[in-house]
């Protein structure tokens, strides 16, 4: 590493681990390391930010989480081999700063997301399996005992009903992406199905999703994910604009 892609000044911001990270990325984005080369040991690491050793290993354990480096006790790191998994945790941590983006950007995110889960659904209808649609059952059947009571609970049966969708489909970087959407959007998700009336109507609208992917309608699921997902869109755009304004 020969220091060119990143700067030297020393880490101040609180959350020292994160910074460490985004720098290591930095690195990686650059080419300066290829996969199979080793890291530079703890200590360098420690000497080259002014940081301590906890934030460090908080950095390296959360590329390893991403796939993107190897570590074996008792040697070195080194870079991995990319993979689809590492791939998409890079996309997933810059689409994670477009939420604070401008109208443009976000507007281009839903309309991406409206794209691909419409077409989802409608993979999910013509692959789906008794499996696959017991489990999206129980997985509404929950949250539909939480509406009202448990807001995060709700939330999260929420993300894994359309990952299990995903599932259906049958194609798994489908997955990947579903998991990397509901996590951009967990900040104001929250926000916006904590109103009266709408954890009622997100439970139905899955409803009307759910039958027509057990009926292996494709047309039918691409239709009503769609409108799930549109009316979805307009609240993540209120919460947005109300969490810009605060």
């Amino acid at each position: 590493m020969d220091g060119k892609s990143e700067p030297h000044e020393p880490i101040r911001r609180p959350k020292l681990g994160e910074e460490v990270r985004d720098r290591l990325l930095a690195i990686l984005d650059s080419g300066d390391l290829s996969p199979g080369d080793r890291f530079p040991s703890e200590r360098e690491l420690m000497a080259r930010f002014d940081v301590g050793r906890p934030a460090v290993r908080e950095a390296m354990q959360s590329l390893q989480g991403m796939g993107l480096i190897d570590v074996r006790h008792g040697e070195r790191p080194r870079v991995s081999k990319p993979t689809l998994a590492g791939s998409l945790a890079l996309v997933e941590r810059s689409m994670r700063q477009a939420l604070s983006l401008s109208e443009p950007e976000l507007e281009d995110l839903k309309k991406v997301r409206l794209m691909a889960e419409g077409y989802m659904a409608r993979l999910a209808a013509r692959h789906r399996t008794d499996d696959h649609v017991a489990d999206l059952r129980d997985i509404l059947s929950r949250q539909e005992h939480a509406a009202g009571t448990e807001v995060e609970t709700f939330t999260r049966l929420d993300g894994e009903f359309h990952n299990a969708i995903a599932r259906s489909a049958g194609n798994p970087v489908m997955v990947y992406f579903i998991d990397a959407i509901f996590k951009w959007l967990k900040e104001f998700h929250i926000q916006s199905v904590h109103q009266p009336g709408l954890e009622a109507l997100t439970i139905a609208e899955h409803q009307d999703i759910l039958a027509a992917i057990e009926a292996q309608n494709g047309s039918a699921a691409h239709r009503a994910m769609n409108n799930h997902l549109s009316r979805a869109n307009a609240l993540y755009q209120s919460a947005h604009r109300q969490a810009a304004d605060s």
